[in-house]
């Protein structure tokens, strides 16, 4: 048997690609998912990794700590096309040694995936191109998995809401586990300026899909933002084709209230959980005066984060980016 082979997997879908692809190269495969945590758990519910039959894995279900005994336990899982479920428990002596902070406790059901299994795997690929919220419903006994997305049972669709997985009950109380997967969140920005570039970036990397717009030829080039999509139409245009909602956040940075201020105009007016604008507190007080001209209500004007981004002293482009992007992902895990 080879040693494990970690290969990047960027987030939830890619795991899920991953497992086909090497399906469809011939070998075999398990995927390990974490159904419940205690205590200090260095990675959240839901997290996953996927294990061929040559023990490479893309993933991850701890930082690294339970890894390797979840590679070993896949082999038989895979060979037996079966499941388990793998508890890994710690004292506080002994957590830095595993990984734990403090101490805890991780079960992670282990599940190869069959015939049957992969065509779910399918549908779910399908439906998450269509940006269609969607729950895996695990068997515990048998880690076979099920779809739910149109019909969506009530404990299932406040998973759903939350964008928390976790174990639910069936109508019979039979204790399932469910994993979400719901479209990414939007990044909308407005002005291709140098602070867009690495905002850009970031969101990105935390799995928004990231559209930045700007009507300015010169400013929003694939040059300047290798493989961010860009839109070239008017602010106002381009957000009511958007269409921002509770999945969205639109960050306004081009100082320029010819481009920012008809974004507001769409922005203010939908369900985004985040707008933020570029600017001082002088600059935001004459942004505020021009909105209530333009007829936005006090209550709707004070949706806008003004000065953007947390205050982390931040200077740079890309200081103020980072500043922004912990703000945004704040703001998304508060609400």
């Amino acid at each position: 048997m080879q040693p494990p082979v970690s290969t990047n997997a960027a987030n939830d879908m890619d795991i899920i690609r991953q497992a086909l692809a090497w399906i469809d190269d011939g070998f075999g495969v398990a995927l390990a998912t974490v159904i419940e945590t205690w205590g200090s758990a260095p990675r959240p519910t839901g997290s996953q990794v996927v294990i061929n039959s040559d023990s490479a894995f893309a993933g991850s279900v701890s930082g690294g700590c339970i890894e390797g005994e979840v590679v070993t336990e896949a082999h038989g899982v895979i060979r037996d096309r079966a499941a388990k479920i793998l508890e890994f428990q710690v004292s506080d002596e002994t957590a830095s040694s595993a990984g734990l902070a403090c101490g805890g406790k991780v079960r992670v059901l282990v599940s190869a995936v069959t015939d049957d299994s992969r065509k779910t795997l399918d549908q779910l690929v399908q439906l998450n191109n269509k940006k269609t919220p969607t729950a895996l419903i695990y068997d515990l006994q048998s880690g076979v998995p099920t779809l739910q997305s149109t019909d969506v049972s009530p404990a299932v669709q406040v998973r759903i809401n939350s964008d928390k997985s976790g174990m639910v009950e069936e109508p019979d109380g039979t204790p399932v586990f469910a994993r979400i997967y719901n479209p990414p969140l939007r990044l909308l920005i407005v002005g291709a300026v140098h602070i867009a570039q690495s905002l850009s970036l970031l969101g990105h990397q935390a799995d928004y899909d990231v559209t930045v717009i700007d009507p300015r030829d010169t400013w929003g080039t694939a040059e300047r933002f290798p493989g961010i999509r860009i839109d070239k139409r008017w602010p106002s245009t381009a957000l009511e084709d958007l269409e921002p909602d509770r999945t969205t956040a639109v960050v306004t940075l081009s100082h320029d209230a010819k481009l920012d201020d008809p974004a507001f105009m769409v922005a203010l007016k939908s369900e985004a959980f985040y707008i933020g604008a570029l600017g001082s507190r002088k600059t935001h007080a004459k942004r505020v005066d021009r909105l209530t001209e333009a007829g936005l209500s006090d209550q709707e004007i004070s949706r806008i984060q003004a000065p953007v981004g947390l205050d982390i002293g931040a200077n740079t482009p890309f200081e103020i980016a980072l500043s922004i992007m912990g703000q945004i992902i704040e703001a998304h895990r508060r609400r």
